[in-house]
């Protein structure tokens, strides 16, 4: 099941809101009897709950009462503000995100490494379960497929490109010092895109003190220390602002007093959700911001047909990892049927242990034996008929199968 807030149902204010301390929900919802694993996808514009529960309204409230814990949100609110999916509809809705297909700016790359990175991050804290595993594998290789076979990747479109746009609508970045706030994925694909856009000096700061760490990993970066944060803004033309570090980094007074200072920069980028820069930026003389909420409102138009080859790609993937769940539901009918064949062949093959041309005809009769059971049984689970099939060999082998785990 998926619990998800997200740009579409939610202006950007309110899930900001219910989207703080968002990894830190992890462990009050794994804590519950009915989960057996979550994993929790946020980013810029969405914070998506995927679970893997015995008992989908007993997760749900779990997952409602640690988001209000961490939000500060009454629990009504929050269950207010969360849209509810299963079965089906949760493979095929991670499909699209990871596809960039629900994406702020259609197309976009960065959510395949937030979804990558969001599987990674339950993993070390030993929360996910073998169908989120398969789930979450499954969108990323959807979403290498959509970029391979669509034209979207080429398109080169995100939200790092379409702020970039609006900023170089009154600052070209081609010769301009950069301040960038933040070490994160954004950060990086902010980097890249500042020095092809021929950004003249590149500087980082990080609010939590990795600045030296990213700038090493990354040509061309100049770190700015944990005291340097005036001084940069004081020599740069442009800043663009993606830690998330969950509070304002940049405020209005340090502007101003940048610019005072006669220099300062005059187009600011802020894309983080929980603003790196104070809104109030923008009413100072001279100085452009861009958030999120202009990004959305000038992100372009979906690019027609190759969307439509995307979704034609997430519906497919979709029903081949649904038939893979099915399958599943064989399995304990399978082992019945094969542990029964398997005890009368040791049966027989024990009245001839010294011949292994008997045992080896016995071995191949059960092997065909089996073959035609098995495959019915799985081809029957992929339409949802497993249930019959047990039913089938109770009644002619007299097995008994034991349920799932």
């Amino acid at each position: 099941m998926n619990l998800s807030a997200s740009h579409r149902n939610l202006d950007l204010d309110r899930l900001e809101q219910i989207s703080v301390g968002a990894h830190s929900v992890v462990p009050g919802i794994v804590s519950d009897d009915s989960v057996r694993g979550v994993v929790v996808l946020a980013t810029c514009n969405r914070f998506e709950v995927y679970l893997d529960a015995a008992d989908e309204a007993a997760a749900a409230d779990a997952t409602v009462a640690a988001v209000a814990a961490q939000s500060g949100l009454a629990a009504d609110e929050v269950r207010s503000r969360l849209s509810v999916r299963s079965g089906e509809d949760v493979v095929q809705h991670l499909f699209t995100v990871a596809a960039g297909l629900d994406s702020m700016v259609v197309g976009e790359r960065e959510v395949a490494g937030q979804v990558r990175r969001a599987l990674d991050h339950a993993r070390t804290l030993a929360a996910t379960s073998s169908d989120l595993e398969a789930l979450f594998q499954g969108a990323s290789r959807v979403s290498r497929a959509v970029a391979r076979r669509t034209g979207l990747a080429a398109a080169g479109r995100s939200v790092v490109s379409v702020a970039l746009d609006l900023a170089e609508e009154r600052r070209p970045v081609s010769g301009a010092r950069v301040l960038l706030v933040g070490t994160g994925s954004y950060a990086g694909a902010s980097a890249a895109a500042l020095v092809d856009r021929g950004a003249r000096v590149l500087a980082v700061y990080s609010p939590s003190g990795r600045a030296e760490a990213f700038a090493a990993t990354h040509e061309g970066l100049e770190p700015v220390g944990q005291d340097g944060l005036a001084d940069a803004l004081a020599t740069a033309d442009l800043v663009v602002a993606c830690s998330g570090s969950g509070g304002t980094v940049i405020g209005a007074d340090d502007v101003a007093r940048a610019r005072s200072r006669g220099g300062g920069p005059a187009v600011l980028v802020d894309l983080a959700l929980r603003r790196d820069v104070d809104p109030a930026v923008a009413d100072l003389p001279g100085v452009h911001l861009v958030d999120l909420a202009a990004v959305a409102r000038h992100a372009p138009e979906s690019l027609g047909t190759a969307v439509e080859e995307g979704r034609v790609i997430v519906e497919a993937e979709t029903a081949r990892l649904l038939a893979t769940f099915a399958e599943r539901e064989a399995t304990p009918a399978v082992r019945a049927v094969r542990a029964h064949v398997e005890s009368a062949l040791l049966e027989v093959a024990a009245r001839y242990p010294d011949d292994p041309q008997v045992q080896r005809a016995l071995h191949q009769f059960a092997a065909s034996l089996l073959h035609q059971p098995v495959n019915r049984a799985r081809s029957m689970a992929r339409i949802g008929r497993a249930t019959e099939f047990e039913q089938a060999m109770g009644t002619f082998l007299g097995l008994e199968v034991e349920p799932p785990a």
